[in-house]
Parts: C-alpha cells; sequence; structure tokens
C-alpha cells in the first residue's frame, strides 16, 4: 500500500543513524576488548543495512523470508557483542552492546508489516536475547530500560500503522464510491436530457390525443416514473443524510409527475421525510378534491441554501377563505400535514390558487 511507503522510508532512515551511533561508540573504544572483532561485526550490519534497505524498498520481497532474516541478523549481532567486549568490563559497569539501537530495526519492521501484535512478538525475541547477555554477562546491572523501550516501540509504531492502513482502505473505499456516483450522475443526466424527456413528450401527446393513444400516454408515463426510480436509487450516504429525490419518486404514477434534479437533494434524514410527508399530504388533497385521476405534477430543486419542491394541480382551485374556514372546522390537512410540517423544520410554505386554474404549493426547507 501506498501509505507504507514513509514508514520504510523512516525505518531506513533510522537504520542508517543507528549504524552510525555503533560505530561512533566502536571508535571510541570504550568497554570493547576486541575492537576489530567489533569492526567485523559492525561491517555485517552495515552489509545487512543496505541489503536490508533495499529489499524492504520492493513490495514483493516485503514476506516472512525477509522479516525473519532480518530479525535473526540483529539477534547474531547482538549476541556477538561479549566476543567483542570479552573480559574488559569491570564489576558493577554497563556496556552498550555493540548494535546499540539498531537492533530495533527489525522490531519497527514487523510492526509495520504485521501491526502492534507482531511488533511485539520481534520486541520480545528481541529483548530476550538482550536480557540473556546482561544475565549470563559479566557482574553487571541488570536494565530492562532497553526491552521496555522495544516494547514501547513494536506496540506503538505497530498500532499507527494498523491505524494508518486502515485509514488508507477507507480513504480508497471513498474515492471509489465519489467516481461510482459521479459516473451515475452523469448517466442520469444523459437519460434526463433524452430518453425521459421523449417518454414525458409521448405521455403528454398521448394524452392530448387520447383513444389509444392515451394509453400509449399512460404506459410511456409509468416507464419514465420506473426510469427516473432506478437512475435516483440512493447511493451510501453519511449516518443521517437522505436523498429527497428517491423519497419524491415514490409518488410518480401515471397521473403522478414527478420531476427532480439529475443530482442529489442531500437532506438531514427526518427533514428529508418530512418534507416528503408533507408532499404526500398534498397529493392526497389533490385527489380528494380533483379526482383520482387528476393530473399532478411535483418539481424539486435545489437553491442556495435551501430545497424547493412545488406541487401543483389543474383542479377547480381553492376558493377564497376555503383554508381559513377548513382549520376552524377542525380540517388540518393543509394547517397541520403540510404548513406545520414545513414550518416545524425551518422552512415555510407558499400556496397560490386560482380558482379554474388549478392550484401550486411550494414548500420550501433549508439543505
Amino acid at each position: 500500500m501506498g501509505i507504507e511507503r514513509p514508514f520504510w522510508r523512516a525505518i531506513a532512515v533510522f537504520r542508517v543513524a543507528s549504524l552510525l551511533y555503533a560505530a561512533v561508540l566502536m571508535a571510541q573504544h570504550r568497554g570493547y576488548a576486541e575492537p576489530l572483532t567489533g569492526w567485523l561485526v559492525i561491517g555485517v550490519m552495515g552489509l545487512w543495512t543496505a541489503a536490508a534497505i533495499f529489499a524492504y524498498s520492493v513490495e514483493a520481497l516485503r514476506r516472512w523470508p525477509l522479516l525473519v532474516l532480518d530479525l535473526l541478523v540483529a539477534v547474531a549481532c547482538l549476541m556477538a557483542s561479549p566476543y567483542v567486549q570479552g573480559a574488559l568490563q569491570q564489576p558493577g559497569e554497563g556496556t552498550m552492546p555493540v548494535p546499540a539501537t539498531w537492533i530495533a530495526g527489525p522490531v519497527l519492521a514487523w510492526a509495520v508489516h504485521g501491526g502492534r501484535r507482531l511488533g511485539t512478538v520481534a520486541a520480545a525475541v528481541v529483548a530476550a536475547a538482550d536480557l540473556w547477555l546482561r544475565i549470563h554477562g559479566p557482574d553487571a546491572p541488570v536494565l530492562i530500560n532497553g526491552a521496555v523501550l522495544l516494547f514501547m516501540t513494536g506496540v506503538v509504531v505497530g498500532h499507527v500503522a494498523r491505524l494508518a492502513k486502515r485509514a488508507e482502505e477507507r480513504m480508497q473505499r471513498a474515492v471509489e464510491m465519489e467516481a461510482a456516483q459521479r459516473e451515475r450522475d452523469r448517466l442520469a443526466r444523459d437519460v434526463h436530457d433524452s430518453v425521459l424527456q421523449v417518454l414525458a413528450l409521448v405521455r403528454r401527446r398521448g394524452q392530448e390525443l387520447g383513444g389509444e393513444a392515451a394509453e400509449l400516454g399512460r404506459l410511456a408515463g409509468e416507464q419514465e416514473s420506473a426510469l427516473r426510480s432506478l437512475f435516483i436509487r440512493p447511493a451510501s450516504r453519511p449516518a443521517g443524510v437522505a436523498d429527497l429525490r428517491a423519497l419524491l419518486m415514490r409518488y410518480g404514477s401515471a397521473y403522478v409527475t414527478v420531476s427532480t434534479p439529475a443530482t442529489a437533494l442531500a437532506l438531514r434524514g427526518p427533514v428529508a421525510e418530512q418534507t416528503a410527508a408533507a408532499v404526500g399530504a398534498a397529493l392526497d388533497n389533490v385527489r380528494a378534491h380533483c379526482g383520482a385521476t387528476a393530473r399532478a405534477w411535483v418539481f424539486a430543486e435545489s437553491g442556495d441554501g435551501t430545497v424547493t419542491v412545488s406541487v401543483r394541480d389543474e383542479g377547480p382551485g381553492i376558493p377564497v377563505g376555503r383554508l381559513e374556514e377548513a382549520a376552524a372546522a377542525g380540517r388540518l390537512g393543509v394547517s397541520q400535514s403540510i404548513r406545520g410540517r414545513i414550518e416545524g423544520l425551518g422552512g415555510k410554505v407558499s400556496i397560490t390558487s386560482v380558482p379554474g386554474e388549478g392550484t401550486e404549493i411550494e414548500l420550501t426547507v433549508p439543505a
């Protein structure tokens, strides 16, 4: 994965820096009775550092044989420390092993490759070898600081590497989903500008001509609604977010035309549901007052921070004062089911009605 590359580069820098540190300690000859043997060990460390940096840079080579060999080389160099120190070390004096901090390189590699569990395993192996040397070496204090640091390195680096991998996987899935949604929107726009327009024209002309053409228009209307539903089927969205288009398309039929943008009308889930319910209440009023086969049109669009849905019919219209009379008589279809819902969401409702020319109800909610 691409996210691992910075980790491997950081480990390569650590290997080179820790190798130089070990060489500086050896150049001082403090606590080392056989410096020539020590330089031989450092030479092996240098060769393996170059080989490991190259091998870990090739993704195909980052496998168990390389990881195990890396750990064995580190342990072998560590176990050579007593032969370099010889009898020079005085009782009570602690001497840094020849590999110094270089032995943490394999622990880092295991942690990046397999997470905190494998990092802990590698740290346990190296720490066990280090403690064994200190316990069976000269009469020097047994320090566990190095072992603790190794365990902390394995756990922390492994955990961070695992989190980074998961973040990269999620980012990759998000990119793929976004690309799929863009393609879906492109197809929806193309179909909307061609096939859906033709079907809508056939539906209108069929209804105007009547007879067999009316049946053809009805079938075209049904296919138009089905095709719209197919292309705006909601994709995966953040929790609590809904696409209002999908909710509105449920009302599409041979008598109700639903027109929506090709792109999503994203609203918070409760807002989308309440808005769709208000549209359903408006359509119920159309059927109740204009007849079961009355034509109605639902249009939805997005504006500057708002989403507007309008429901229009060609019925007899609403007489002046009719809504106030209905509210006073306890019939709250418009005042509560429509206006109450939308205003409760922080939106507004506009009703335009001309006797004999139909009614249009416009619902505006914050996006």
